[in-house]
């Protein structure tokens, strides 16, 4: 089913036949639905609709759309369920990357109880692998189900071991050759595998070329990795290269948007991860701490303006541009500062030659400064019969760009030197400082041509 089909119509539908307690055709709509769509109706009910929606749900189907659900309608959901039930009608069924996603979200002794529970100790085992490995690195986001066959094996047999290995494995993309040690050492595609002659051995056909990361890897890493390499699926190794898991494109994608979703919210001034569904308390703590600065930010340029008080009250068309200037710096620091982080996440800054960089973002300020300047300059030779103001306001307004770019471009530098995550330069914490170095600059200015 389209996922356009999901409107308001179909809403009403499903609410219908919810409150009539038609459950015979409520299944007849959800089974036509892709478990991504499931997602899609199911956060727009209320909380008791989606639990009885969820209830209806073949299990096949319903560990897919689980894995995906808001922490909140999912602990909701397990809230039925002992641990025994958890670990043997949902985690038994999932993907290991998506069991061990599962796993982690629950309280610590319900996590020991259905890990205790399993039937599968070898899977068992693996989960608790999976679990121990640091948040956001690729050992945490791994599966463990692959394919893979040994170097000195025949195509033949790898076939074989396809067919014998391909059970517990919902996508194949490729094989993944390891020596006698586990060692990752080549891999063979699909059609590698079918054009090759089935008494050739794998050592003398595979691609010994194989792009890997560590169970380390930050999630940086591998979106960057797997953009670059063009990869539907990246293996992950150990600290002397064995073969522990693979991280498929699907989750990379996952990787990205979630990372985009994080960066976009520290943009923004928002601190932790929320989403819409959340408490009041959460969402109200995620935004209150850059609000706090902002605020003191905004005492700090009252204070500072104290300072003029005369001067405004002597010169107060002064006062007229001090938004302009504010907002200008808070731009032009705000632009330089994006670019600097796109820079440090698409890996395609670099590290070398900043001095060049801080330079070359220093000329094109200065350009952009002097467009804006004659353009106030020109407002003010129709408009501003003042000449000081209109050259006060020119200059600070070259100053405050030139500045502000600068700062834009090295806050996200030395943040990322500190394994901060840079992003967080280029919301309040830019603008903020830009506004209220661009008043001083402004006043400072205006201070000298006023009262050489």
């Amino acid at each position: 089913m389209e996922l356009n089909l999901i409107d308001k119509n179909y809403i009403k539908l499903i609410k219908e036949f919810l409150g009539n307690g038609s459950l015979n055709e409520l299944n007849n709509l959800l089974v036509q639905l892709h478990p991504e769509d499931l997602v899609v109706l199911i956060n727009q009910l209320s909380l008791d609709e989606r639990i009885t929606i969820l209830s209806q749900i073949e299990r096949e189907i319903l560990v897919k759309v689980l894995v995906n659900l808001d922490e909140p309608t999912r602990d909701l959901f397990f809230e039925s369920y002992s641990p025994a039930e958890i670990a043997n009608e949902f985690i038994e069924l999932m993907d290991s990357d998506d069991a061990a996603f599962i796993l982690a979200q629950l309280p610590e002794q319900i996590k020991d109880e259905v890990l205790s529970n399993l039937q599968d100790i070898a899977y068992a085992s693996q989960l608790l692998a999976l679990l121990n490995y640091k948040e956001n690195t690729a050992g945490s986001l791994m599966a463990v189900e692959l394919v893979k066959t040994a170097l000195n094996a025949s195509v033949q047999s790898c076939i074989e071991e396809i067919r014998t290995q391909a059970e517990n494995v919902n996508s194949i993309y490729v094989v993944y050759v390891v020596d006698e040690f586990e060692r990752l050492v080549g891999l063979m595609t699909l059609k590698n595998l079918i054009l090759a002659s089935p008494d050739a051995l794998i050592a003398d056909v595979c691609n010994k070329q194989v792009v890997s990361v560590s169970t380390s890897a930050s999630i940086e890493e591998i979106s960057n990795i797997t953009r670059k390499y063009d990869l539907v699926v990246l293996p992950v190794v150990d600290a002397i290269g064995r073969l522990v898991g693979r991280i498929t494109v699907d989750d990379v994608v996952e990787i990205m948007h979630d990372e985009a979703d994080e960066d976009y919210q520290l943009m923004s001034g928002i601190t932790e991860d929320v989403v819409s569904t959340d408490k009041v308390w959460i969402l109200s703590r995620a935004r209150l701490p850059w609000l706090i600065i902002g605020l003191f930010g905004g005492i700090a340029s009252s204070r500072f303006l104290e300072l003029y008080e005369d001067q405004i009250r002597i010169h107060p068309e002064m006062a007229f541009f001090m938004p302009l200037i504010a907002a200008m710096g808070g731009n032009a620091g705000v632009q330089s500062s994006a670019i600097v982080v796109q820079g440090l996440v698409n890996d395609t800054l670099g590290t070398k030659n900043i001095m060049q960089k801080i330079l070359k973002e220093s000329r094109v300020a200065l350009l952009n400064g002097i467009i804006c300047s004659v353009i106030i300059l020109l407002y003010g030779f129709f408009f501003a019969p003042n000449s000081n103001m209109s050259a006060v306001v020119s200059i600070a307004l070259i100053t405050v760009i030139v500045f502000a770019s600068i700062f834009g471009t090295m806050v996200p530098m030395l943040l990322h030197k500190l394994k901060i995550d840079p992003a967080i330069a280029t919301g309040p914490f830019i603008t903020t400082t830009n506004d209220l170095l661009g008043i001083a600059i402004y006043f400072s200015l205006g201070h000298v041509f006023y009262h050489p």
